[in-house]
């Protein structure tokens, strides 16, 4: 591989986006966590920068993000420097909303898509175990409508309501199978 690369990883809250992450930069050497900036309280569930709207704001007029999107009331960036740090051959991997895929794919490189999925008791019952959202706000969270994946895009789908490893090991293969030469 020559340049970088970055799998977007998205899906419904709760599905493990961030445990998948954390999951494949263990087993790969080769691929990165972007740390995003984020306008709410930092907690254990995922590594991100902690900031509040108004530093956020100014980080955002700074040029400060590759990208930047509002989402459940929060907003979100890519850090310019995350992306900039990629060497060659090595992939970054970033949680994204896929309301932004069309706008990342015009600023990260070589964009790929990792779609994840479990079944909808799983994400319900991972969504209440984080005590953040009440009972009322996971179900609209899970009945909301994910908007479709920009065509042209590599995409791996995988369900996540199994074992993290198996999903790890099946994320590992295709990402060896898409490796350019």
């Amino acid at each position: 591989m020559t340049g970088p690369r970055t799998l977007a990883v998205v899906g419904p809250s709760g599905v493990g986006k961030d445990s998948l992450i954390a999951g494949l930069a263990a087993r790969g050497p080769r691929l990165r966590p972007l740390r995003r900036v984020v306008t709410r309280p930092a907690d254990e569930t995922e590594p991100f920068l902690s900031v509040d709207p108004a530093c956020f704001a100014r980080m955002e007029a700074a040029g400060a993000f590759v990208l930047s999107w509002d989402a459940h009331g929060l907003r979100y960036g890519v850090p310019r420097a995350e992306v900039a740090a990629l060497g060659p051959g090595q992939t970054g991997l970033v949680n994204l909303s896929r309301g932004v895929l069309d706008r990342a794919a015009a600023v990260l490189p070589g964009l790929a898509v990792l779609s994840v999925t479990a079944p909808a008791d799983v994400l319900a019952r991972r969504l209440a175990g984080r005590g953040r959202e009440k009972a009322a706000d996971i179900a609209a969270r899970l009945a909301r409508p994910a908007p479709p994946i920009p065509a042209g895009l590599p995409v791996l789908e995988l369900d996540n309501g199994g074992a993290l490893e198996a999903s790890v090991d099946r994320v590992l293969d295709w990402l060896a199978q898409a490796a350019p030469e």
